[in-house]
């Protein structure tokens, strides 16, 4: 774990505010199946797991234009439709809380600690997803990719993060695994936590984001929270 020198001395954490995909929940299982089922609806060839996986975090289009760069927009289109239908209706089958993220929310929820979600994922997928793991009842607040009307890097999903659980952004950290997410949590004057071991791509440079720490682990994180609050 890596941490930046910045002033935590008088940080007082109230809740602690994750990224869903390749922060809180692995997808990627399910994700790239459904995205190379959909590509072979429309006569393309299957995609490399390991190759498609750092794009998660951008949104199945971003998958998409990966794993077909030579067909047009308009048959894009067509791809993400059949994929994201494929996606709701196998939303949770091979998709797992990284490892000690089970463990990480217990230990918050012991502390006294709220903890929510703030996704691009929308809503029609987030919502039954958090179910399918339990974590729809646990979790103080949920914001989907369009339950504002804009998404991260606005800072407008986190600050409805903070109404929702009913705390004041200054006290939370937000987690993601993109520069994006880094982005939105610090525009809302949040302490920031960048998980390098969710989808990064080999050009990210998460040390260049303006994180307050970057983490390898979900475990690192109770790390953090135990010395930005040990006095």
């Amino acid at each position: 774990m890596t941490l930046k020198a910045s002033d935590i001395s008088d940080f007082q954490l109230s809740c602690v505010l994750f990224d869903l995909d390749g922060t809180l929940v692995d997808t990627a299982p399910d994700l790239v199946a459904c995205l190379n089922q959909a590509l072979k609806q429309h006569d393309l060839s299957a995609i490399d797991y390991q190759h498609i996986r750092p794009y998660i975090s951008y949104g199945a289009m971003a998958m998409i234009r990966q794993a077909a760069p030579e067909i047009n927009e308009a048959r894009q289109q067509i791809i993400l439709e059949t994929m994201l239908n494929l996606y709701e209706n196998n939303i949770a089958q091979h998709s797992r809380y990284f490892e000690g993220i089970e463990k990480t929310l217990t230990a918050i929820e012991s502390k006294g600690l709220k903890w929510g979600v703030v996704t691009n994922k929308r809503e029609r997928f987030t919502l039954p997803l958090m179910n399918a793991l339990g974590l729809d009842m646990r979790a103080a607040c949920i914001i989907s990719g369009d339950t504002t009307a804009k998404s991260k890097p606005d800072p407008e999903p986190m600050l409805a993060a903070c109404d929702q659980a009913q705390v004041a952004p200054q006290h939370c950290v937000y987690i993601g695994d993109a520069c994006h997410d880094i982005s939105a949590g610090k525009s809302a004057q949040m302490k920031t936590l960048a998980a390098v071991y969710g989808y990064l791509k080999s050009d990210d440079k998460p040390d260049e984001w303006g994180a307050d720490g970057l983490i390898e682990s979900p475990e690192q994180i109770m790390t953090w929270i135990n010395e930005t609050q040990c006095c």
